[in-house]
């Protein structure tokens, strides 16, 4: 019988599910591989962090690794690569929540809300400026579901949106599709620069100060995808320089982000901590991927979904 280790927490409702539509899988629930020690696993569920590569070593038959999220940066993934073994994730469930949370940002800067809760602490009543969306570009570099939600919401309130890709090639939600090669021609006019760029080789330390004095004075940058897409001192000197108007940060280099970063107290920017995809439902979709791929290993017919190339990272 297939041995099953899922690691990440779930529900009792959700294991009896998974037990009852598959009664041809051993469910080993452990919440943790040292406490079921690998032997006989074929499938790991996991959140990724608790595969390292001695782990790794100790699951001799392993042949598919389920990734409970979307990233996969801190997984051995040249040694899995090497093994045959198949890589998926759960790509495409944060849609939603990362986009609401991105939309939530932008209309509560345009609407002046951190300063209409600050002024209410005061009990001051005072007028102030606010914009709005409506004839603003947004360039959003990462135009996968992630960024094309975001594109699509953005729409909705009169955005033109540009999808940044390393191939250009075009994307849902998009007015206008870019490759990298040709980002410096649209910083300076970009009033939202949004990253939901996953941590690959080619996405590390891709944006540098050069950047940055593109972009407008009036722009925001935001970060909802990893922090190695730029080093934070680079956006700290873009802030204190007024080189942009506003950071929204939602992933650090160092998580969490030390206290001794000057990110907490500048006042142009939001520190968010890298909470962008939660939600109530973040488990139940996970879980509807990992039963759609579990069906086709079962009946060794279709397509697997999100699978990872380990050469690439994504």
């Amino acid at each position: 019988m297939t041995i099953a280790l899922v690691t990440f927490p779930i529900k009792e409702q959700f294991r009896q599910s998974l037990s009852k539509q598959f009664p041809q899988i051993h469910f080993d629930f452990s919440d943790s591989i040292d406490g079921a020690g690998g032997k006989g696993v074929t499938i790991l569920v996991t959140y990724g962090s608790d595969l390292t590569e001695e782990v790794l070593n100790q699951l001799t038959e392993l042949k598919w690794v389920m990734v409970a999220s979307a990233g996969v940066d801190k997984m051995p993934l040249e040694e899995l690569g090497e093994r045959g073994i198949l890589l998926t994730n759960v790509s495409g469930i944060h849609k939603t929540p990362m986009a609401e949370s991105v939309l939530a940002h932008i209309l509560s800067l345009n609407r002046a809300l951190p300063l209409i809760q600050e002024q209410q602490k005061q009990k001051v009543w005072e007028k102030m400026k606010s914009s709005e969306l409506r004839g603003s570009r947004a360039l959003i570099l990462g135009p996968g579901a992630i960024g094309g939600e975001i594109g699509r919401l953005l729409q909705a309130f009169g955005v033109y949106t540009i999808g940044c890709s390393r191939s250009g090639n075009s994307h849902d939600g998009m007015d206008e599709d870019i490759s990298f090669s040709h980002i410096n021609e649209c910083l300076p006019e970009a009033d939202y620069i949004i990253s939901v760029l996953p941590s690959t080789q080619e996405t590390r330390w891709i944006l540098d100060s050069s950047h940055f004095q593109q972009m407008k004075k009036t722009s925001v940058f935001m970060n909802f995808g990893r922090g190695d897409l730029v080093k934070e001192q680079v956006i700290i000197k873009a802030l204190q320089q007024g080189e942009i108007a506003h950071a929204v940060l939602d992933v650090f280099e160092q998580e969490p982000l030390p206290v001794d970063s000057p990110l907490w107290e500048m006042g142009n920017c939001t520190v968010s901590p890298h909470v962008s995809a939660l939600s109530a439902k973040y488990v139940e979709r996970a879980l509807e991927i990992f039963k759609e791929n579990l069906q086709i290993w079962v009946s060794e017919n279709g397509e697997f979904k999100n699978v990872i190339e380990t050469d690439r990272g994504y």
